[in-house]
């Protein structure tokens, strides 16, 4: 029996702090095109060491290097902004600033997952997914 997660957002960000409280560097999820941008986002930002797709027999695996060993994470915190049950939209206009610039919020926009600096400079709006800081 496997077990399917309904977000598959929520999923990957609760393991990632799961991972960082218990001080792991690393993880390995189910992969997926949306978890894949997602964090390919986080890490293009700095606040994700890295990440590889592995090839696995049931289903292929994404694995997420959280920070690197003997580090500290980038990450102080992770949420999920938009829900199943409730999905926050912004315009170009409307796209928030976290902490003062030193955090990021990733958009679902038309042109694919980018963040709040990319999706303004491109003047698209969309689906905020992410906030990280």
């Amino acid at each position: 029996m496997s077990l399917q997660s309904t977000d598959q957002i929520a999923d990957l960000l609760t393991r990632i702090r799961n991972a960082m409280m218990v001080g792991k560097t690393e993880i390995r999820v189910p992969t997926s095109r949306l978890k894949v941008a997602v964090v390919d986002g986080l890490k293009k930002s700095g606040y994700l060491a890295g990440y590889d797709l592995e090839k696995s027999a049931p289903r292929d695996l994404l694995h997420v290097v959280i920070n690197e060993p003997g580090k500290n994470p980038t990450i102080t915190s992770i949420e999920k902004v938009s829900k199943p049950g409730r999905r926050v939209y912004v315009g170009v206009e409307d796209i928030p600033v976290v902490k003062s610039g030193r955090g990021l919020v990733l958009l679902s926009t038309s042109k694919g997952i980018m963040t709040g600096q990319e999706a303004k400079k491109a003047r698209l709006g969309g689906e905020i997914l992410v906030r990280v800081y």
